[in-house]
């Protein structure tokens, strides 16, 4: 009775949350898309404190009807990515802002806008604009998920046919205190092609982002995000991915501000051979204001011989919170599978928390998988060795939180995207030393 209870209340707030507007207009094969996705979310309903995926994040924030007001921030430091060589498009509040973002045109790829081709009845994202997403509802539904697709009019869909001359950056600018950014991106690499995909800034006073990446047989898909330093934004973004035969994908993501920021990957492998990996570095402080990190992961694997990662570190103090929650799904076709998970954190304060659920489920019996988290205060005997050899205690406590740290930077192959992040990272722990 109670859970009926539980799934009519969820239903009536999604209900609720719909009647302020209709659907978003477009062509045939996006309306059916979004109609689609209105008829799940509503089946679904808005996710609850007592959803098990929910425990550790409120979702209140996210599921209201309206975004709380956020004071602007001046972000002096240097823009990220801005020394690399990249095609720059900027969108500013969640809308794509062509006055400062490079033509949508670069060797071997076609970009278009999602309000644009939302016009066309027919297009080539019509095979995948919320299919991944659907796909990425079971075991676990993502209602909010959901509810991107069903109304988001911004985005990219991003075609790869063979190897990406330069980085995409897409660089998010706030300008509204109250802004409510909804983005949805779609990205096809094609076979043997190759793309890397960067992501930087705040994006709006509340964002909702639903990424849909699909690998191709022998593709590879980088994807680098740095969510800006923005103290008060709240942000919930989802990437699901599908992952072909012998393809790659990776993604990381640094974390170093924001009131309430989770991250949700679905990624299944599903071709022999594949590799994927997924990573992210956190650095809270709650004397900022309120800071709660969400990670939630879910990788399946349903190819032979596939490797997957996941290494997720974070530091917090002064009250902040992390969460990771991490799952691997070997499905019994998917012998000879390499499943890796680890999540740790680093408290500098008893005010502090780190709340973990890893997970692993196994049907075949040819696997090697293995997780672990971990949660601990600065090594002293470490920290002891660094100030009897004449290291300042401050300084010494930085280097041993940036070298905690440096496990989740190395999953990043290009050593300049690399060098720019560790950048960053050593502003935030300048800021911040105790």
């Amino acid at each position: 009775m109670r859970r009926a209870q539980a799934l009519a209340a969820k239903r009536e707030a999604a209900a609720e949350r719909l009647s302020r507007g209709d659907l978003p207009k477009g062509g045939a094969w996006i309306t059916a898309a979004r109609e689609n996705a209105l008829e799940r979310l509503l089946r679904m309903g808005l996710p609850a404190r007592r959803d098990e995926y929910w425990r550790f994040t409120r979702p209140d924030a996210l599921i209201a009807a309206r975004a709380a007001p956020v004071p602007l921030m001046v972000d002096e430091d240097a823009p990220q990515f801005g020394e690399l060589d990249r095609l720059k498009l900027v969108f500013v509040d969640g809308v794509l802002d062509a006055a400062q973002s490079d033509a949508l045109a670069m060797d071997n790829v076609e970009i278009t806008t999602l309000e644009q081709a939302a016009t066309q009845d027919i297009h080539w994202a019509r095979e995948l604009f919320g299919v991944l997403e659907t796909q990425g509802q079971a075991p676990v539904e993502r209602p909010l998920a959901a509810l991107n697709t069903a109304t988001a009019t911004q985005g990219l869909l991003i075609r790869v046919t063979g190897r990406a001359p330069r980085p995409i950056s897409l660089t998010y600018l706030r300008g509204d205190e109250v802004g409510d950014g909804v983005v949805h991106h779609v990205i096809r690499v094609e076979k043997g092609a190759e793309l890397t995909l960067l992501e930087s800034g705040p994006a709006a006073a509340r964002l909702s982002q639903v990424i849909e990446v699909d690998v191709a047989d022998g593709a590879r898909f980088n994807h680098i995000r740095t969510q800006g330093r923005d103290h008060g934004r709240r942000a919930l973004t989802h990437l699901f991915a599908r992952i072909g035969a012998e393809a790659s994908f990776k993604s990381f993501s640094l974390t170093v501000n924001g009131a309430l920021t989770r991250n949700e990957y679905v990624i299944t492998l599903e071709g022999d051979d594949s590799h994927a990996t997924v990573s992210g570095a956190v650095a809270g402080d709650g004397n900022d204001g309120p800071f709660h990190q969400d990670d939630t992961v879910f990788i399946t694997h349903a190819g032979q011989r596939c490797e997957s990662r996941q290494v997720f570190k974070k530091v917090l103090r002064n009250g902040a919170t992390g969460v990771f929650q991490g799952k691997i799904l070997v499905r019994q076709s998917a012998q000879k599978t390499d499943g890796y998970q680890i999540s740790q954190a680093l408290l500098l304060d008893e005010d502090s928390q780190f709340l973990a659920k890893p997970e692993l489920e196994i049907y075949a019996d040819d696997v090697a998988c293995s997780h672990g988290a971990t949660v601990g205060a600065i090594d002293e005997d470490a920290l002891f060795y660094m100030i009897s050899r004449g290291v300042p205690r401050r300084l010494a406590q930085d280097m041993l939180v940036l070298a905690f740290l440096s496990e989740a930077l190395d999953e990043i192959d290009n050593e300049a995207i690399r060098d720019d992040i560790q950048t960053r990272l050593e502003l935030w722990v300048e800021r911040h030393s105790a």
